[in-house]
């Protein structure tokens, strides 16, 4: 059975957040789209003016996940488990630019925005050491990141505990950029897994990324959460849908080598250095590349034109989301549109470069599959993603340019 979906996003929207994002969409819709209208980021002319170049400034945080931070600074008195906001802020940038090919040479700005009567110094001094760490990490891949600098502003009028953002700058050849509106029938798509311990990571990373966040925490954490911390959730929540799971941060996560906490908390991965030796290997042949953050696994809908993506051999879904899933609270069918279930970037290849492609990620020790391909959308209909699972079906279509 197949459902056909558009804005379905019941659990998520109750908690006064957006899957879909359509109210934003429609407000930037007579924005200029840059030099390549379809692309996954907006690409500008070079600011030095070289005709060769382009550029691109993207802005993007850790969102919600900053709240799960605080309630494990608070649980552990360890201002430390804000450093990985620093990575998430910072991933959640890089690798959306990495969907334009930008893959070397960034510029970081990062903005902190606290309740200074709630994250102190010491919590502001995890945050910016999360940035050196991750900077040199990136380092030792060959990969470039220049800190430019940052604010710090007291804003406890607006913010309960702490917000953690970043603004990226690059710059690439135009004939570098891959440019996601080139999507279109007769590709395969190689998703990259969001899960387990590829090289360079320190331990298993549960494949939450940064998205998702408000449900999840809501749906896992114990009802105890609420009452203990209501700083931690928005007074506009009604309370009833505030920590409604089972688990407690320090309980084991069911199949998993981490605690719930740490799972919730596991750094956003990145796959800068394994998608640069991808494009490096296969010129030409990788023609979109999505990051499945806002939107999950139905994010692809909204590039690319004429396009039915199927999605019919995902990975089997790590424990995280299996813990979600058997909450009970959020249907299969909103769960795909919420989080990355399993992979969170995915590469529309041409069929001869998979292969290539797959072989690149095992030397990364990054698990990969193909996990669908593209066909031809009924004519004058619009983009639609079609992802199968367990035998059962849903259908998400795309918005009609």
């Amino acid at each position: 059975m197949t459902n056909t979906h558009r804005d379905q996003t019941d659990n998520y929207q109750a908690r006064g957040v957006s899957a879909t994002k359509d109210d934003v969409h429609r407000a930037v819709a007579e924005q200029a789209r840059g030099l390549f209208p379809g692309a996954f980021c907006k690409i500008l002319p070079d600011p030095a003016g070289d005709p060769d170049w382009c550029a691109a400034f993207h802005a993007d945080g850790a969102g919600t996940k900053s709240s799960l931070a605080y309630l494990m600074v608070r649980e552990h008195a360890d201002p430390s488990w804000y450093a990985g906001l620093a990575q998430d802020a910072l991933v959640m940038n890089t690798d959306d630019l990495l969907c334009i090919g930008a893959v070397d040479d960034f510029y970081l700005s990062n903005t902190i925005g606290r309740n200074a009567h709630r994250i102190d110094g010491a919590g502001v001094a995890a945050l910016i050491g999360g940035y050196d760490k991750v900077i040199g990490k990136l380092a030792q891949s060959g990969i470039r990141v220049t800190m430019t600098g940052g604010e710090t502003a007291d804003v406890g009028d607006l913010v309960r505990t702490v917000i953690c953002d970043s603004t990226v700058y690059v710059r690439l050849r135009r004939d570098r950029v891959i440019d996601a509106g080139k999507i279109g029938p007769g590709l395969v798509i190689v998703g990259l897994a969001s899960f387990g311990k590829m090289k360079g990571e320190e331990r298993e990373n549960s494949g939450i990324g940064s998205n998702g966040l408000t449900a999840a925490r809501h749906l896992l954490l114990h009802p105890d959460y609420r009452e203990r911390y209501p700083e931690s959730y928005s007074d506009t929540l009604p309370r009833d849908l505030a920590y409604c799971g089972r688990f407690r941060l320090d309980d084991p996560l069911p199949a998993s080598g981490l605690t719930v906490g740490e799972a919730l908390l596991s750094p956003t991965r990145t796959y800068l250095p394994v998608v640069r030796d991808i494009l490096d290997a296969v010129p030409g042949k990788v023609h979109g590349i999505v990051h499945c953050t806002g939107g999950g696994q139905a994010k692809c809908r909204d590039f690319g034109r004429g396009v039915r993506i199927v999605k019919d051999n995902l990975f089997d879904l790590p424990p995280i989301f299996q813990a979600i899933r058997a909450s009970g609270q959020i249907s299969d069918q909103e769960m795909h549109q919420v989080f990355n279930m399993g992979h969170r970037m995915e590469l529309y290849c041409l069929p001869d470069a998979a292969q290539a492609i797959l072989s690149i990620c095992r030397s990364w020790s990054l698990d990969a599959r193909i996990v669908g391909y593209t066909e031809a959308a009924p004519a004058g209909g619009p983009n639609e993603v079609v992802i199968t699972r367990e035998g059962k079906s849903w259908s998400y279509l795309g918005r009609m340019s």
